[in-house]
């Protein structure tokens, strides 16, 4: 094909051009916003087809939304992986679970897919394999969000994709069995099974404060107030993959709180401080026999926990399922959605921040109204 011929062949569209090659089919080129030439990702069967695609590609450029072809070619592994190293403000936890989750359900099935060629429907297709592989329908709801936040990432902040492909109805939802709570008869049933006496209050503070393991393991002897019957939450500690046990903040800026306790509850306490605990202000309230922090891991063997939970008729029994009695417990006080939030720590739209301040009368009645039952608890035969 002479020169002449290929010129004949080519057609020039404002800022683009269309030329048929050699195979017959037609190839784009066009400069974009950036001052450079790109080709079209793939050529096309027909003329007409071709011309659809260049007007697109002009709308987009007029709209602000073009994306340069080779940006749409990152591979969703490579884009994720550095979502996760510069996502700011992520605890040393959350980085952990993101890369476990991307590695171990993402990657495996997307990760080789480029950004530019991810679609609803591949979406829909991973999220059966991975049912069909197996994987909780929790985990694939925790999955699910992540890739939805990795990729609005691209959307919003990068500007790499016009649209989410995750976009399934009811995805992101989790529908977990209720998890069962104890009474407090129940919980003191636990307390007497243990088969050392020091992790006795390690049980009745988390249910009773309504703590997370890593909230009640980090407490310490300063962070009892016995005069205002309060505790104070403002750290936890964390099991970090290749750095082992580090204390850390709190959960959430409304997870550091001072949490009424019942006086009744304090009497147990000051009787374990004065048999377990070194009489300074930083020594840690719950230890091992060896003074050291209590560790997830060991659990168990320290406590026999699940022998435990099965001598109460509680087989299954997690140790969050005590932080959910106390939230429970507290319920039935009549305290407000918000008064529990605020007692919990949980920090919906950052408005718990605004309730703990405006509830320590509200957490004084739970505190009283816990007192009650552990008196009512205690005179039972």
């Amino acid at each position: 094909m002479t020169k002449t011929t290929k010129d004949r062949q080519k057609r020039f569209y404002g800022t683009g051009s269309i030329r048929q090659r050699q195979s017959g089919r037609f190839q784009v080129r066009y400069y974009g916003p950036d001052g450079k030439r790109h080709n079209a990702p793939r050529t096309f069967e027909d003329q007409g087809e071709a011309e659809a695609y260049l007007a697109l590609i002009r709308a987009d450029i007029m709209r602000g939304e073009w994306v340069a072809p080779e940006d749409l070619k990152i591979r969703l592994q490579d884009y994720a992986e550095r979502w996760i190293t510069e996502r700011a403000g992520l605890r040393p936890r959350t980085v952990q679970l993101y890369k476990w989750t991307l590695a171990k359900h993402i990657t495996p099935y997307l990760g080789d897919v480029t950004l530019g060629n991810i679609t609803t429907p591949m979406v829909r297709q991973w999220r059966v394999r991975l049912a069909a592989d197996g994987v909780s329908p929790g985990m694939v709801a925790k999955a699910y969000r992540l890739l939805r936040a990795i990729l609005w990432t691209a959307v919003r902040e990068d500007e790499l994709l016009r649209k989410n492909p995750c976009r399934i109805k009811g995805a992101d939802q989790e529908k977990a069995a209720e998890r069962p709570h104890l009474s407090l008869d129940q919980v003191q049933r636990l307390m007497d099974v243990m088969p050392d006496k020091r992790y006795r209050m390690f049980i009745l503070t988390a249910a009773i404060a309504s703590l997370r393991f890593g909230e009640v393991t980090a407490l310490r002897r300063r962070d009892v107030d016995l005069g205002r019957r309060m505790i104070r939450v403002e750290r936890q500690f964390l099991e970090v993959t290749g750095e082992g046990l580090t204390e850390g903040p709190v959960k959430s800026a409304a997870g550091v709180r001072d949490i009424a306790v019942p006086r009744e509850f304090l009497d147990l306490l000051s009787e374990h401080l004065e048999a377990f605990v070194a009489d300074r202000p930083d020594a840690l309230l719950f230890t091992t026999g060896t003074a050291r922090p209590i560790r997830r891991g060991g659990f168990e063997k320290l406590t026999g926990w699940r022998k435990g939970v099965s001598s109460i008729g509680f087989p299954g029994l997690h140790f969050h399922d005590l932080r959910h009695t106390g939230n429970m417990l507290a319920a039935s006080s009549g305290a407000s959605t918000r008064d529990l939030m605020a007692r919990m720590g949980h920090d919906s739209m950052n408005a718990a921040l605004i309730y703990q301040h405006r509830n320590r009368e509200a957490d004084r009645k739970i505190a009283d109204h816990l007192g009650g039952a552990l008196r009512a608890s205690a005179q039972e035969p």
